[in-house]
């Protein structure tokens, strides 16, 4: 500390230790320069350079001494290469003396890592000075490493090894001697031990290796023999290791430093591919000959050189060509992967291959009429087709085969059997992909094969290919869409079924439905640029409004996919202006009209009710209004917000379209009892408003809020009092906090209390709603009020009428809302929410379970159970010890929703069981085998999953309770249901291995 603090010099400290230093018993002297050089660890910051100078002189003095001083000298050296003032040339003087009098490798493993940081250091400091020493300073760190085996150092002297190679020191002649003394380890065979306190991993000791055998491209007459060489290894981690190595090696390399070995590589490689039954060293061998083609296609042709790739190239073509013209095609996909992965190496190599390799494929095709070959053709044609890589302003290796390989196509397309046809559309997707493979009238003439296909085949596998394929041709051409597919999609929309008098009406009918269902998917597949929209757009509202005239019978099936396309358009199409446009200013409002629409006109004359009416459609109507506001522009979000806000509270329906409406429209007001058409509507104005971006102020907010907490409270119609609410909640949850947000809520909690208090209340139910979704709003927010709704909700699991109700909440308030209240909505959502309302209000929950009557027991159990069930899994087994008897007895809740949601709750903590759960076993497992005979057969085999864990638990633990459950299982055995036999086949075989060699 003296030294440190400035009391004594370094040199002092050395002339006190004189005695000491220069005794005539080694281990006297030894723990003289011990301490010296624990002070120097400590203080090499301040040293001059005229102490370090002296210091060094000494400490190089002393590496002659007695073997038993050399660690203490060199844990001196080490902290002096830190030091910032190093004399000039002081780091070579110390490195000769380090390689001249010391043998590294007949130090203990902490001087030999106290070696390496030497070097280390002075390699990221004074690296022109070591550089000086040329080729000497590669020897002397060869005899330094030779012969190291500890794991910790070899990464070190990896580290090492691989700044030589990658910073340019020179190696003279010494590059053999470096490559065999790093090379020897190669591949690396390491398995750390359970618990290592070091954390020294393979995949360290791999990688680090990988760069110092591939960061030169001088060690590759050395490593690409070597590599040939471990490929015969029959240890696949080996192999593996040998071909990551391969493709990091000739990523650096030039042709001629790999041209001497391409055959013996390919041979390998080949081999590796044709033969191995390993995915992973299938999938490096084809990458290794990707790399390997890349490296080869980077050489610059001269007139008197040899082009490598072509060499290379004829070779694998000779082995592998042949293989796709045979007759039995066996050997077609290990050849065609081949190909493939050179084929995809570049532009050179892809033009190579392709001329070689197509004729004969297109030939073969030609050549065969089985439909099985033929997929298989197209199938490999594929795989080349998107192997090829292209440039913008490159032409594609296949241009050159354009019209055959369209004609391939479209003769398969025109084939019957299903296989071959979605094969067709999947090659022609991967054709449209590539630059200038599909011109116009290709595009043209694919689409009406594809028409034709979605109009007359049921098989529904080739339905979705040919809507998949119809999407990636319009982005690439949508003019042909536009005009040849949505116009003959719709005539096919409003065609009607031609009229039937025998047994065949019903499944024409059928059959019609289903042509109707393809239509609607393949408008929303192809609608994904503006231009396309603006036409597809009008037919899906066409047949809206069609169904809510009746001037086409469209089923309610068929409406709601009208939505669902839509709704995809919504998702999937170009974000544009345009489009926001299209969305703002048609869609919205055409939909919005024809809701309202069918609420006014209530039962026709005919006493028909429009389709539109139906809950199933409103609820499809919402993702459509919901997902177009999100992605609208900030201005057209606002302009939209502000339309439905005016339409809700005034009535005000200027913006729509066939503007026949009274104007007297009070939607938000309260109706008459028969009057729910309207005021369900409520649930258009959530799919708006609460999917806007918080960024986005909805126009008096005040107003807008009273009438749906109004509405919510006093509505006796289900969707839409929960609509209300859910709608309340959402714009309270973004609504900015301060003085107004808090008395609204105190306001409507106060509301909301009074009505629950109340037993006789009408609105009960409506209130409930109301206070669930509202505290749920809030407690995503962490807003301080919520838990005044959480307790009154905590009160209500001992109302008689409300208690099972009140439970169940508990899983909406701790569930992710699919429509309302989540991030895809830009609601307000705070992370681990659901751990806090968990920490604060467990306590409650036990305490209101021990005071409540036996007959109210059930509910506190089935809110914990719900509670519990959507914590994350850490949390559940940190939490469960205390909450285990509770578990417990909800298990024996005769409500067979409690059983099921404590069996999901259980059965993740099962699989790493805490002591607590082991110690209630013989509770845990009387209940489990109980809940086998249960009337659910959810709940049976939630059970039987659950007592096939405990299989797992330790066997001492668990051996006592096998006979007993053996005999228990033997029940579920015969169970009526197939799903509960397989779980029981299952946790019985486990429970009937316990304890046997080879068991559990």
């Amino acid at each position: 500390m003296c030294v440190k603090d400035g009391q004594f010099t370094i040199l002092e400290l050395v002339e006190a230790l004189g005695l000491s230093l220069t005794s005539s018993q080694p281990h006297t002297r030894a723990r003289a320069v011990q301490l010296l050089s624990e002070v120097l660890h400590d203080c090499y910051g301040g040293l001059t350079e005229r102490e370090v100078e002296v210091l060094i002189a000494f400490y190089e003095n002393r590496l002659k001494d007695h073997y038993v001083i050399t660690p203490a000298v060199l844990q001196g050296l080490r902290a002096l290469t830190k030091c910032t003032v190093l004399p000039p040339g002081s780091a070579v003087s110390m490195l000769r003396s380090l390689f001249q009098d010391v043998h590294v490798q007949s130090l203990m493993l902490g001087e030999r890592a106290c070696v390496y940081n030497m070097l280390i250091n002075l390699m990221a400091t004074r690296e022109a000075e070591l550089k000086g020493l040329g080729a000497d300073f590669v020897f002397g760190f060869v005899q330094s490493m030779d012969g190291e085996r500890d794991p910790r150092n070899l990464l070190l002297a990896f580290q090492i090894a691989r700044t030589i190679v990658l910073r340019g020191y020179d190696l003279g002649k010494f590059t053999e001697e470096l490559f065999e003394v790093t090379s020897c380890y190669f591949p690396i065979d390491f398995s750390p031990p359970p618990n290592d306190p070091h954390g020294i991993t393979r995949e360290e000791l791999v990688q680090m290796l990988r760069d110092v055998l591939t960061g030169t491209a001088r060690f590759a007459e050395f490593l690409l023999p070597l590599i040939i060489e471990k490929l015969d290894s029959d240890v696949q981690s080996a192999k593996l290791d040998s071909l990551q190595t391969l493709i990091a090696g000739v990523s650096k390399y030039e042709h001629k430093d790999v041209a001497e070995y391409l055959e013996g590589l390919w041979a390998s490689l080949r081999r590796e591919v044709f033969q191995t039954a390993s995915e992973k060293i299938e999938a490096a061998g084809l990458a290794a000959l990707t790399a390997l083609t890349s490296c080869l296609s980077r050489s610059v042709l001269n007139s008197d050189s040899e082009d490598s790739l072509s060499t290379f190239l004829q070779l694998v073509l000779t082995d592998c060509r042949h293989h796709l013209c045979e007759p039995d095609l066996k050997l077609v996909w290990p050849s065609a992967k081949l190909l493939q992965a050179a084929c995809s190496a570049s532009n050179r190599a892809s033009h190579v291959v392709a001329d070689a390799v197509m004729p004969a494929l297109i030939e073969q095709y030609n050549g065969t009429a089985q439909c099985s070959q033929r997929r298989t053709l197209l199938e490999v044609v594929q795989q080349f087709v998107q192997s090829v890589k292209t440039c913008e302003n490159e032409e594609s290796a296949f241009s050159a085969f354009r019209p055959p390989l369209c004609s391939m196509v479209f003769s398969a397309l025109t084939e019957t059997n299903a296989s071959l046809q979605i094969t067709a559309t999947s090659v022609l997707t991967s054709l449209a992909q590539q630059n200038d493979l599909l011109l116009d009238s290709d595009v043209e003439l694919a689409v009406d094969h594809l028409t034709r296909l979605l109009l007359t085949k049921e098989d529904e596998r080739v339905s979705l290919a040919v809507v998949e394929c119809a999407g990636a041709l319009a982005e690439l051409s949508s003019a042909a869409f536009v005009t040849n597919l949505i116009p003959r999609l719709k005539e096919e929309l409003f065609s009607k079924p031609t009229d039937q008098n025998d047994s065949s009406e019903a499944s024409e009918k059928h059959s019609h439905h289903a042509v109707r269902q393809r239509c609607l998917s393949a408008l929303a597949a192809v609608s994904t640029q503006p231009g396309v929209v603006q036409e597809s757009a009008p037919v899906l509202l066409e047949v809206l409004g069609s169904a809510h005239t009746g001037g086409f019978v469209f089923s309610v099936e068929e409406v709601v996919a009208a939505c669902g396309s839509l709704r995809r358009i919504a998702e999937r199409v170009q974000d544009t202006e345009e489009t926001g446009r299209c969305f703002h200013d048609i869609i919205i409002p055409r939909l919005l009209s024809l809701a309202l629409q069918a609420a006014l006109q209530g039962e026709g004359s005919t006493g028909r009710r429009s389709p539109l009416l139906q809950e199933l459609v409103l609820a499809a109507m919402v993702p459509v209004i919901s997902t177009s506001c999100f992605r609208l522009q900030p201005t057209l979000a606002e302009q939209t917000a502000t339309r439905l806000v005016s339409l809700f509270l005034d009535g005000d329906v200027s913006f729509l379209p066939d503007n026949s409406f009274p104007s007297n429209l009070q939607l938000l007001k309260k109706q008459q009892e028969d009057s729910w058409s309207q005021s369900q509507m409520v649930c258009l104005l959530l799919g708006c408003v609460c999917s806007l971006p918080r960024t986005v102020e909805v126009p008096r907010l005040d107003e807008l809020m009273t009438q749906l907490e109004e509405m919510s409270c006093t509505c006796s119609h289900l969707l839409s009092y929960t609509s209300a609410a859910k709608c309340f909640a959402g714009l309270a949850n973004k609504r900015a906090p301060g003085e107004s947000l808090d008395c609204l809520i105190q306001r409507t909690t106060k509301r909301v209390c009074s009505e629950l208090d109340c037993a006789s209340s009408p609105v009960r139910t409506q209130a409930f709603t109301l206070l669930i979704w509202v505290a749920k709003a809030l407690l995503l927010r962490y807003h301080p009020l919520y838990s005044t709704l959480t307790d009154k909700l905590f009160s209500l699991l001992d109302d008689a009428d409300l208690g099972p109700a009140a439970a169940d909440a508990f899983w909406l308030l701790m569930s992710d809302s699919p429509d309302i209240l989540n991030r895809g909505c830009h609601a307000d959502i705070r992370i681990m929410y659901r751990q806090r309302f968990f920490s604060e209000n467990s306590a409650k929950l036990v305490q209101g379970f021990n005071a409540a009557p036996q007959e109210k027991k059930p509910n506190y159990l089935k809110a914990l159970s719900n509670i519990v069930n959507k914590l994350p899994k850490q949390v559940q087994l940190t939490e469960l010890p205390a909450l285990l008897s509770l578990l417990l007895e909800a298990l024996s809740c005769p409500d067979h929703g409690v059983q099921l949601s404590t069996l999901s709750c259980l059965q993740p903590v099962l699989i790493e069981p805490p002591p607590a759960l082991i110690q209630q076993l013989e509770a845990l497992v009387g209940r489990l085998l109980g809940l086998t005979s249960s009337a659910v057969m959810s709940v049976r085999i939630a059970s039987l999953r659950c007592i096939h864990s405990i299989s797992c638990f330790p066997a001492h633990e668990v051996l006592p309770f096998r006979a007993r459950v053996l005999r228990a299982l033997s029940r579920p055995l015969d169970d009526h249901k197939r799903l509960v036999r397989r779980e029981a086949v299952r946790a019985r075989a486990e429970w009937f291995l316990l304890g046997s060699p080879g068991g559990s």
